[in-house]
């Protein structure tokens, strides 16, 4: 039998991912931040430059959007924003700063004004839970 010291573990509950991406991606958000970090898979500064690299795994447009491919830079983009925000790395403040990002690039893809407004609003009514701190402990 082994012993060992009891300790508290972080994790976090994943979801499941429908794209992984395959080239590297630089944007600049033009926010800022306290603490820069970089892992495996993200990157940001202090100005706010994003890398997101190869092999990120995300989940695209959130239900009832359709996945385009105007549409796909974007949610990139956004889900890496906000999973920044849940890591808490960006501030709650930030939140509708990304939102505007993701309407700024659907636009810059080619997306309808009308769409890219009411992609806008979807995310401004229902992302606040998206981008809540998630890290878990235990016991």
């Amino acid at each position: 039998m082994h012993t060992w010291e009891k300790a508290l573990i972080k994790y976090k509950q994943r979801r499941k991912y429908k794209y992984n991406l395959h080239s590297e991606l630089i944007y600049e958000t033009g926010l800022s931040v306290k603490v820069p970090i970089a892992n495996l898979f993200l990157e940001i500064n202090a100005s706010g430059r994003l890398i997101i690299k190869a092999g990120y795994a995300w989940d695209g447009p959130s239900s009832p959007a359709i996945d385009s491919k105007n549409f796909m830079q974007g949610s990139l983009i956004h889900d890496a924003l906000y999973q920044l925000m849940r890591d808490q790395v960006l501030p709650p403040s930030d939140r509708k700063r990304v939102d505007e990002i993701l309407k700024e690039v659907c636009l810059q893809d080619g997306m309808s004004a009308f769409r890219a407004w009411y992609v806008y609003q979807g995310v401004r009514f229902g992302g606040a839970k998206s981008a809540e701190p998630d890290l878990l402990s235990a016991p």
